[in-house]
């Protein structure tokens, strides 16, 4: 479910008090100064995903200031990542200064002051959670913040957390509530890894995490190929397919079962444009329509077009549909 804050309806004289409330309100108290004289339209779009609050936000120029007085009157620590879509910022924290454009993310901590200065119109997706529900050390949290990364390099770290964030954020309504924790928790191993990475920590032999993180992504890039096999997955990532069988079951499941439902869950999604049965299950890998609805009805407790029916009666699907 979205929640939506918009400018569009205000006059030019309501919309700046109205934004500096917004802002503070959906991430943390900040100083918020418009840097035009009338103010355009703005709007954050906000959605839940497992501990994540997905933002996407879209306005005109201004900068943001987290102060100490703030810190001190709130007490919260939260982190935000922040993937830019257009305009530029400029992020400081700790003593550094990072330019940021278009494609590439920074990460800010709430628990120390911090200021971000958007000279141009700009949207970007903000990613922030509770500092509380990451395992990372205050070093490797220190690695990340007021730092730029641009994901440019297909295959490199920043690439598979700004791939993964895109396609969560992109589900988000899709998701379960085990499986958005899960990707969440997928997403904050990504962090970790990238910030070890920024400390020169990388082993040579990469710990099993590591290996599952990359190789549940590479299976998220492929889920539509019917030919995503244990055996093609194992080759990819130089391990045998027993090992690959073996890093699954340490996390719970199995590679056949994480693979059914990730391509159920994109098949539910679907199904929500109205999409017909057998369109959704030839895009996501499945043999056939008829296999489909088996495991559909067997995960979900109904059959494919019975969810259609329902949601449509909910208002989620148009009534032509």
């Amino acid at each position: 479910m979205h929640n939506v804050l918009s400018t569009k309806e205000l006059s030019a004289t309501e919309r700046a008090e109205f934004w500096r409330s917004a802002v503070s309100n959906t991430f943390i108290p900040l100083d918020v100064k418009l840097l035009e004289g009338a103010p355009r339209t703005a709007s954050i779009t906000s959605r839940r995903l497992g501990p994540f609050q997905v933002s996407r936000v879209e306005a005109g120029p201004q900068r943001v200031v987290r102060t100490s007085r703030l810190i001190a009157k709130d007490g919260e620590e939260y982190l935000t990542l922040s993937f830019q879509h257009w305009g530029t910022a400029l992020l400081e924290q700790d003593g550094g200064q990072v330019p940021l454009r278009r494609g590439s993310f920074t990460v800010s901590d709430s628990g120390r002051p911090f200021s971000k200065e958007l000279p141009t119109p700009f949207g970007f997706t903000a990613y922030h959670w509770p500092r509380t529900t990451t395992g990372m050390t205050d070093r490797s949290l220190r690695a990340l913040t007021a730092t730029v990364f641009s994901p440019s390099t297909a295959g490199s770290t920043a690439s598979l957390v700004a791939s993964h964030l895109t396609r969560l954020a992109g589900g988000a309504d899709s998701y379960g509530t085990e499986t958005a924790w899960r990707l969440a928790s997928t997403a904050m191993d990504l962090l970790d890894i990238l910030a070890q990475e920024r400390l020169g920590r990388e082993p040579v032999t990469q710990p099993a995490n590591v290996i599952l993180v990359r190789v549940k992504d590479y299976m998220l890039r492929h889920l539509c190929d019917r030919e995503l096999t244990p055996e093609r997955i194992a080759s990819a990532h130089f391990i045998s397919v027993r090992y690959l069988h073996r890093l699954f079951q340490e996390d719970g499941t199995t590679v056949g079962r994480w693979l059914l439902l990730r391509r159920l869950e994109m098949c539910r999604r679907e199904l929500a444009r109205a999409t017909s049965v057998a369109a959704a299950a030839g895009r996501w890998g499945f043999v056939s329509a008829s296999h489909f609805s088996r495991v559909f009805k067997a995960t979900y407790g109904c059959t494919p077009r019975e969810w259609q029916a329902a949601s449509r009666t909910a208002g989620l699907l148009p009534a032509t549909a």
